[in-house]
């Protein structure tokens, strides 16, 4: 579902990705961890075409969403309907702080997809439902806590249908006791729905219990990769070993 073959990408002389080489398969929940500038929000900012890449090919669903290797640019309508399977969850939850709940959820399929109004509505309310939050349609998010924010973003996200779901450090905003509230969100997702998961997190509990495949991120590479128990009770690279037990002792 997701491919970086040889991806390269520099701000300046900072190389945070070298040469990734990284898949994903269809359905598959992954969980990148590593310290903070390794370069994992990077992977995400390019598959939501924030940011291109230097080198290498990024491909989604068997479409080219970046080639840095034929010399010439993917056409932007192809990356535009590319980039339409896939939706993201930021850190801040950049709601329209003038629209409703409700509105905030069905703008984007209806000015996007081209959904008619009132099937909008009811995907919406069917998703903030699924959030938790139906009974807040009416109201504005300077009404509702960060965790319920976020849990709006998430439904924003879910509306366009995506086919993979980027998860960006979703609770490094929130105060501590509105981070359960978000995690059993992506808890649920993660366990009922076939969509390719791929998040950045610093929860690395929630990261154990939910992967099916964790990466260890590390100056702009994977350092190491494999599933939730190998990579947290016996991690094989010194690096891993180290922040794992940086990361722990601090919680």
């Amino acid at each position: 579902m997701i491919s970086f073959a040889g991806v390269g990408k520099s701000f300046g002389d900072n190389h945070v990705l070298r040469e990734l080489d990284l898949s994903v398969a269809e359905g598959e929940k992954v969980s990148i961890i590593g310290p903070s500038g390794s370069g994992k929000t990077t992977i995400l900012r390019l598959l939501m075409t924030l940011e291109g890449p230097d080198s290498g090919l990024v491909q989604v669903d068997g479409e080219t969403l970046w080639d840095c290797r034929s010399g010439s640019a993917v056409d932007a309508r192809k990356q535009s309907e590319v980039r339409r399977k896939i939706g993201m969850v930021f850190q801040h939850f950049n709601l329209f702080p003038h629209m409703t709940v409700l509105d905030n959820v069905t703008l984007s399929p209806v000015r996007v997809l081209g959904m008619g109004k009132e099937e909008a509505r009811q995907r919406a309310v069917e998703l903030l439902q699924l959030v938790g939050l139906d009974s807040h349609l009416s109201h504005k998010p300077g009404q509702l806590s960060g965790g319920q924010q976020q849990r709006v973003a998430i439904a924003r996200a879910l509306a366009m249908r995506p086919k993979v779901m980027l998860f960006d450090e979703v609770t490094s905003a929130l105060d501590p006791e509105l981070i359960g509230e978000v995690l059993s969100v992506i808890r649920d997702l993660a366990n009922t729905t076939s969509m390719t998961m791929l998040l950045v997190t610093h929860e690395m509990r929630f990261a154990e219990e939910i992967s099916d495949r964790v990466l260890m991120f590390d100056s702009g590479a994977v350092v190491e990769s494999g599933p939730p128990h190998q990579i947290f009770e016996t991690p094989q690279h010194e690096r891993t070993q180290r922040f794992l037990k940086a990361v722990l002792e601090r919680k």
